[in-house]
C-alpha cells in the first residue's frame, strides 16, 4: 500500500490557504476557484491554526442564516486540526478520516504543512492500486507472465 508522500509526490504539495480573518465568502470563492472543498488556515507567521470546508459553510454560515461576507474564517474554521504524516499509509490515512469523519487532512512533516489529502484522492489512489493488481492477475492468468 502506498504512502502519503508518494502520493503527494503525484497530485502536488500546493496547498490553499487563507487567513483567519478573511470573510467566509473570500474562502468560498478561492475554493470555487481552485475546485477544491477545503482550505487550510494559516496564521501571519505561517503556521496552520485551522481549516475550512465546504461543510463548514453549509452547517456554520448557511444553516445558522448568517452572511458570508460578514462571518470571519476564524468564527467558523476547525479549531483541533486532525493531521497526518506524510510517512502513513494509504489505508491507515483512510482509517483516520472515516473514524474521524472528516474529508481533507493536512500532512505535516516535523510540524511543517508540506500537502493536504482528500478522500477523493484516498479513492483515487487505492482504486489504481487495485487496477494494477487486476491487471497482473489477469496477465498471469493468461500466461502472459512467466
Amino acid at each position: 500500500m502506498a504512502r502519503l508522500n508518494t502520493l503527494l509526490a503525484l497530485k502536488g504539495t500546493e496547498v490553499w490557504s487563507i487567513g483567519p480573518a478573511n470573510s467566509v465568502y473570500q474562502a468560498i470563492e478561492m475554493m470555487a476557484l481552485k475546485s477544491i472543498g477545503a482550505l487550510t488556515v494559516l496564521s501571519d507567521e505561517g503556521k496552520l491554526i485551522g481549516i475550512i470546508s465546504e461543510r463548514d459553510y453549509a452547517r456554520k454560515v448557511i444553516l445558522e442564516g448568517k452572511s458570508s461576507k460578514d462571518t470571519t474564517v476564524s468564527e467558523i474554521m476547525t479549531k483541533n486540526v486532525i493531521c497526518v504524516d506524510p510517512t502513513l499509509k494509504v489505508d491507515e490515512c483512510m482509517a483516520v478520516m472515516t473514524e474521524k469523519r472528516v474529508r481533507h487532512l493536512p500532512v505535516l512533516h516535523q510540524g511543517e504543512l508540506v500537502g493536504m489529502i482528500s478522500v477523493g484522492d484516498l479513492v483515487k489512489s487505492i482504486i489504481d492500486e487495485q487496477s494494477t493488481v487486476i491487471d497482473h492477475l489477469e496477465r498471469y492468468i493468461k500466461g502472459e507472465v512467466a
